[in-house]
């Protein structure tokens, strides 16, 4: 049965992370980490290659079984909570590999995840948002181009009621044109009130969708900047990221 959404205090964290650490078997990868993301908002975490960006939304989805610290949404702790339970309460993960079903068609591949709990798009809102998947409804989900492939995978988890989508990389491999579209679903989101926590090495996309950047280099946040000073930050960006 889906859960409703819980009621929060007003300007109260949506996600509070604190003293996070996480390992993959024996190899420490995660030392401390700290974030917090306000209902509404697009957070952005930002590093080179191995900073600990893609573990960070591993642990917060609950994939990785070896987890310390602390992960509370919408006032719950789920530091040692299953993904499957994290993902009734409210939380998406968005993969950077996409996970397309190459023997279900586009509908198919929309339609599998289940509806969490309320609040989520329907099929006709999601075609609005995405028109070229519902031209492309029969075609087989592996037979997309990257960027409608990407499309399709943001567009399975906006049916489940979530309300904090974890994209994993949404940009990468992807020309202009299909990241300029990227960007426009990603404020089309946040505008209704989705909150995104989104992780990118692309920062001049980054730039045009987030309101906060957490920095991250190995394992461990450096930085956090908000929009507003990104100008007077930028080349202590160019050093952390080699932009």
């Amino acid at each position: 049965m889906a859960e409703a959404a819980r009621a929060m205090p007003a300007n109260a964290d949506m996600l509070a992370v604190a003293g996070l650490h996480a390992w993959y078997g024996e190899s420490h990868v995660l030392h401390g980490v700290d974030l917090s993301i306000r209902p509404g908002e697009v957070v952005t975490l930002l590093g080179r290659n191995g900073a600990g960006k893609t573990t960070t939304l591993k642990s917060i989805m609950g994939i990785l079984a070896k987890r310390t610290g602390s992960i509370v949404f919408e006032g719950v702790e789920t530091i040692g909570l299953p993904s499957n339970r994290i993902a009734r309460l409210g939380v998406a993960f968005c993969p950077e590999e996409r996970g397309i079903f190459a023997s279900l068609d586009v509908s198919e591949n929309l339609e599998l995840p289940p509806v969490v709990r309320p609040g989520g798009m329907t099929i006709a809102e999601i075609h609005v948002l995405f028109p070229n998947l519902k031209e492309r409804a029969r075609s087989q989900g592996t037979k997309l181009s990257g960027g409608e492939q990407q499309m399709l995978a943001i567009a399975r988890i906006l049916r489940t009621g979530a309300a904090l989508l974890l994209l994993d990389e949404p940009t990468e491999g992807l020309a202009p044109v299909i990241i300029e579209q990227i960007g426009a679903c990603i404020r089309q989101l946040k505008a209704k009130g989705f909150t995104i926590l989104l992780v990118e090495q692309n920062f001049r996309f980054a730039a045009t969708v987030a309101d906060r950047f957490y920095v991250m280099e190995h394992g461990r946040m450096i930085d956090h900047i908000v929009r507003s000073a990104l100008e007077a930050n930028r080349s202590k960006l160019h050093d952390y990221l080699g932009v």
